[in-house]
């Protein structure tokens, strides 16, 4: 394998580790600041999960090439095909890619749960930490005698280490929680409510009350799910209000299979339609909007998630969202529950699909009072600007200190 050659002593160089399509949506969105105050920066990155997408459109180098799994990065019964698949040939290889690029010096970001972590320790290198997987929030405080914080003894000890400039917690409750131990902890907020504003590329759409559906972004298990999503709507087509569904589809995922499932579910394609992936049934309709998600955030009035980052975000501008389990390997009814537990009173759990129409009608009763969304969406995932703050911290804290250099 062919690894990155840098040249020691050119510029401060940086590596970014991250393990998933959402982190590395964050990573890209620091980086991105970063840039912007620090232009002779080399950076490089590592993504464990997925193709590194949001590296690439910044054309940033990647260490080792990515690869999509079964799995998605969650552990399940698809991780056997994970195994027959090259997982462990691959795991090996970012190992000793971040090995080889730690060798002439430099410093490490990592950006997700303990798996980054681990491996910015493992370089023996400078480093900080993100934190986007884990909140006070979903910790279960009738346990806490036995367990003191949601972060394991062994996760705080990385945090804690010496060579550790700097940890970014995703909300306030969970940094000042962390606060207690010898931790560099840092409340700059939840860099996934960055880069919200809508680009305004979205069609003129009819009216009616716009329901935004968001399947998720990791294939195959998106496509189960928006058959899933489908199946619950098909109903509400037969109500007298009207309903306009705006399928936001995640960039690079094939259209067809949700095609096929519109088809199989009575939607037809709209004559004359002004956009290519129109559908129409009775008093519904629906876009598949491929890449339009902050058009469609913005222009919800309800969300229909089986995603992560998305479905964050979608709380963080203050909007209600109903969810409901899939077969996974993300989207399970575990995760739904805990993701709930996160979210707080802007997440309406279903089990059924057939159990939507009285949800949404449920949640369609309070939309003229949002003000409790609002509120919880804030508390929960902050306003705009983390990025920036987080950027600034890296520069001052991790980038330009020598290896001695301590943030705390």
């Amino acid at each position: 394998m062919k690894f990155i050659q840098r040249v020691p002593g050119r510029n401060v160089t940086l590596l970014v580790i991250s393990n998933g399509h959402g982190e590395d949506q964050v990573a890209a969105r620091i980086l991105q600041a970063l840039k912007q105050s620090r232009p002779p920066l080399s950076i490089d990155a590592l993504p464990v999960v997925g193709m590194g997408l949001a590296y690439r459109a910044q054309n940033i180098s990647l260490l080792v090439k990515g690869k999509n799994f079964s799995s998605a990065g969650f552990w399940g019964r698809q991780f056997g095909q994970d195994l027959q698949d090259g997982w462990i040939n691959l795991t090996l290889q970012q190992i000793n890619a971040v090995w080889q690029w730690s060798q002439t010096g430099g410093k490490v970001l990592a950006v997700g749960d303990i798996v980054p972590l681990m491996l910015a320790w493992w370089s023996g290198l400078p480093y900080a930490f993100v934190g986007t997987a884990k909140s006070e929030y979903y910790h279960d405080h009738h346990l806490s005698r036995f367990r003191s914080s949601i972060y394991w003894p062994w996760e705080r000890w990385l945090m804690a280490h010496d060579r550790c400039r700097g940890v970014f917690p995703r909300d306030r409750i969970t940094a000042t929680h962390l606060q207690q131990w010898s931790i560099p902890v840092f409340d700059c907020g939840n860099p996934m409510m960055d880069e919200l504003d809508p680009p305004g590329n979205l069609p003129e759409v009819p009216p009616g009350c716009r329901i935004l559906l968001l399947p998720g972004s990791h294939a195959p298990e998106v496509y189960a799910n928006w058959q899933l999503m489908i199946s619950a709507i098909t109903g509400l087509s037969k109500a007298q209000q009207k309903y306009v569904f705006l399928g936001a589809i995640a960039p690079g995922l094939d259209l067809a299979p949700f095609q096929t499932t519109l088809v199989k579910y009575g939607w037809t394609t709209a004559a004359n339609a002004p956009y290519s992936y129109y559908h129409q049934q009775q008093q519904a309709t629906l876009w598949l909007l491929p890449d339009r998600f902050r058009d469609c955030l913005h222009a919800a009035n309800v969300v229909l998630a089986m995603a992560g980052t998305a479905t964050e975000q979608a709380v963080g501008l203050g909007k209600p969202v109903i969810t409901m389990p899939g077969s996974g390997p993300q989207f399970t009814a575990q995760f739904a529950k805990t993701q709930a537990q996160l979210l707080g009173p802007s997440i309406y759990l279903i089990k059924d699909p057939v159990d939507l129409p009285h949800m949404l009608s449920a949640v369609q009763e309070k939309c003229s009072q949002p003000q409790a969304w609002i509120e919880n969406g804030y508390c929960r995932m902050g306003t705009p600007g983390a990025s920036k703050k987080i950027a600034q911290t890296l520069q001052t804290g991790l980038l330009d200190c020598s290896n001695p250099c301590s943030l705390s």
